[in-house]
């Protein structure tokens, strides 16, 4: 098993670092073009191999579709092999064919696309065989499961014949990620209205426009936590936007609770250390992926907070909720369900010389505890985890000085 080593580390003096771009606007910007036949100039796409993955298929349009480890591209590429009416076959890692796709199977097969499941009902591997005809264009779905689900079908919506109206059922998860969706249609001359829990997409043409990936805020919250928890440091990370479409760029507020003062600049944002105010609660249900960032982020500098929102954390590359309270524990903190869906986070209070880090085949989690060497000397398993949606990662670590070795 490969291993990485990080030196304890407590001060970071002035270091610029090039963030890779947004995966979850690369991803959604692919199909776009996709559906309109590549006529678009996309520039920027991430680096992340989830993205490169997807470029993958869409270039080579293979008769099956393997996805490997990438839910995004899995749930985005099952509407696109319906509405474009081809015979594909979806499949990917064994952890991929165990995450839930059939609340999209259902919607797709409700307005009259043809899918069969290969294995188990509700998960991939799956046997898509077009859309022939549309049978419904109003149709229900649940909210606070995957909004990939929700965007795989507005993506889709303007080329139904009779357009598509998408009631939202529930309670509505990671909303700025169907918002982003929407904007990046609406980019490519999408029209659209979203009244209370209904989304409205008439048919309509998808026009050839010019876009650029914005940089990945999801990546930059990873440095955020980094200069929280370090003794003295300043960042500045480089193409970051104030008026973002990702959802992520919530880190800003969260980390000024936390001891972090941004400040925007042509270019980027200045990560620079200030005094932690506190952060008595947050609901993660519309930044979903910082949670495990924030998370030990508290544990790390003493600050006892209450989480919610945390549901999806269940499906994602792994049950992040228990790798999160495994990992913790290793140096002395917890994360507790104290009722129903709702957890607490308990700092540590004694460090160990070393922590060695399970990433569970999670890149998140290889990320999310870098942080951890302010205190103490980390070990990372599986390092390369990190390609799957920042690539460069370690690069940009040893870039502020942070020592790393492999062992």
């Amino acid at each position: 098993m490969d291993i990485l080593e990080l030196s304890q580390k407590s001060s970071f003096t002035p270091t610029e670092i090039p963030l890779p771009s947004s995966k979850s606007e690369s991803n959604r910007v692919l199909i776009i073009d996709a559906l309109t036949e590549g006529q678009n100039k996309i520039s920027n796409l991430a680096e992340a191999r989830d993205t490169q993955t997807m470029i993958q298929i869409l270039r080579s349009n293979p008769p099956i579709y393997d996805v490997l480890d990438a839910g995004t591209t899995m749930r985005f590429l099952t509407a696109y092999a319906a509405i474009t009416n081809q015979h594909k076959v979806l499949t990917g890692t064994p952890r991929m064919c165990q995450r839930p796709i059939g609340i999209l199977v259902e919607a797709l097969r409700s307005v009259g696309a043809e899918i069969h499941y290969m294995n188990e009902e509700g998960y991939p591997p799956l046997a898509v065989h077009g859309l022939k005809e549309q049978t419904a264009h109003q149709i229900k779905m649940r909210g606070d499961v995957s909004s990939q689900y929700i965007s795989a079908m507005l993506m889709i919506a303007p080329l139904l014949p009779k357009g598509l109206e998408i009631e939202l059922e529930g309670k509505i998860g990671s909303r700025t990620y169907i918002e982003m969706t929407l904007e990046l249609m609406k980019n490519f001359s999408i029209q659209y209205t979203w009244e209370d829990r209904i989304i409205r997409v008439p048919h309509q043409d998808y026009k050839p426009s010019n876009f650029s990936v914005e940089s990945d805020w999801s990546g930059a919250s990873y440095w955020f936590s980094l200069v929280a928890c370090a003794d003295s440091a300043s960042l500045f990370l480089k193409g970051l936007k104030k008026n973002s479409l990702q959802g992520d760029a919530k880190i800003v507020s969260i980390m000024d609770n936390l001891g972090v003062k941004t400040t925007f600049h042509a270019g980027g944002v200045l990560l620079e250390k200030q005094a932690v105010k506190g952060l008595e609660s947050f609901d993660f249900t519309h930044c979903p992926d910082l949670a495990q960032t924030v998370a030990v982020t508290c544990a790390i500098i003493g600050q006892n907070s209450i989480f919610t929102g945390l549901e999806s954390l269940r499906i994602k590359e792994t049950d992040r909720i228990y790798a999160l309270q495994q990992e913790l524990g290793k140096f002395n903190a917890k994360l507790e369900e104290i009722e129903p869906e709702v957890f607490q986070v308990i700092p540590s209070v004694t460090m160990p010389n070393s922590v060695q880090i399970h990433t569970y085949d999670d890149h998140r989690m290889a990320m999310a505890f870098m942080p951890l060497l302010t205190k103490t000397k980390v070990l990372i398993e599986d390092p390369q985890v990190v390609n799957k949606s920042y690539p460069s990662f370690w690069n940009h670590c040893q870039l502020t000085g942070i020592q790393t070795e492999s062992i």
